[in-house]
């Protein structure tokens, strides 16, 4: 098959489930401000809910906190309100970045079969790297169309995803290491996220409002621009990376928390970090761990213990 015979192709248009045939997600606000506006939400009811998890006493929940409640007061360098304030600003602030960075709404009316037909020459050529064009070529003639279109209605979503999330993976890692290297900007900067020595999920977007911008703001705004997702699925990307973000600073390790589930990120992955003797350890933020894998920066409850229990032998011995 070639260019030639694939536009011509009729394709099939089966749209997947999550599909939304209307011109917006809800018909009561554009997918723009949707997507500007659902991190928000989604950052207070979440933190509204932990913040209630903190303020209960039952005794089947106690162990599964990772601090005493007591720890929160006490060795905290900020006040509640100072956080909320804090919070508020960078979230005025990623509005209006959002605001500029995302297109601007508009009736767009798309023609999948035509879209598919562009799109069918590249998979056609990395099914022939993959496979030889001799069995490439049988398999296109056989379930070319059905092939392609798994491939625009699933596969690209998929990797966009993928894509963005190892953007906001690397550059958050990149950049945080960065904040506790150099002693000029964890002093000015980023000491402030490190007030709260026990965090909790109000606090997760506590930070100096210019490493605010640089570290979450500006990482999702290019994530979703290198990544060339849509503003529809900006309201995803934005929305899940903020829900994760509470997650991690929740205080809980939560069995039943699908997000402490599927990744090893988490909660307890990222106390670590907020403990003096983890302050150069556990970078990776938000999702996955590998660049602390990689470079040697990963640290986990076990080499806590282990680390602990030497220093205690030395300590008898001596």
């Amino acid at each position: 098959m070639n260019r030639t015979t694939w536009d011509t192709v009729d394709f099939p248009v089966n749209y997947p489930f999550y599909h939304i045939h209307s011109e917006s997600i809800f018909p009561f606000i554009s997918d723009k401000n949707l997507s500007l506006l659902a991190p928000v939400v989604v950052y207070w009811i979440e933190s509204i809910l932990f913040e209630l998890l903190d303020r209960t006493s039952f005794p089947w929940l106690e162990k599964y906190r990772i601090h005493e409640s007591a720890e929160v007061q006490s060795r905290n360098k900020c006040s509640k309100m100072q956080v909320i304030v804090t919070v508020f600003l960078q979230q005025i602030i990623q509005t209006i970045v959002g605001a500029y960075w995302l297109d601007d709404d508009e009736i767009r009316v798309v023609d999948h079969v035509t879209e598919m037909r562009r799109l069918a020459p590249y998979v056609q050529q990395a099914a022939i790297v993959v496979l030889g064009t001799g069995n490439a070529l049988n398999i296109l003639r056989d379930h070319g169309t059905a092939l392609i279109s798994w491939v625009y209605w699933w596969g690209l979503p998929v990797l966009q995803c993928v894509w963005a999330i190892l953007i906001v993976d690397t550059w958050q890692y990149a950049l945080h290491r960065l904040m506790h290297n150099v002693p000029f900007l964890y002093r000015n900067f980023h000491s402030w996220h490190h007030r709260l020595y026990v965090p909790y999920a109000f606090g997760a977007l506590y930070n100096h409002p210019l490493e605010g911008f640089a570290l979450d703001i500006l990482g999702t705004a290019m994530a979703h621009s290198l990544s060339f997702m849509t503003t529809r699925q900006a309201v995803l990307l934005f929305t899940f990376t903020t829900a994760k973000t509470v997650d991690d600073h929740c205080g809980w390790r939560l069995p039943w928390d699908p997000m402490q589930i599927l990744f090893s990120n988490n909660a307890d992955y990222h106390d670590i970090h907020h403990q003096a003797i983890g302050i150069k350890k556990n970078f990776s933020q938000p999702y996955f761990i590998h660049w602390d894998v990689i470079l040697g920066t990963r640290m986990t409850r076990k080499d806590i213990q282990a680390r602990r229990g030497v220093s205690e032998s030395k300590s008898k011995i001596s």
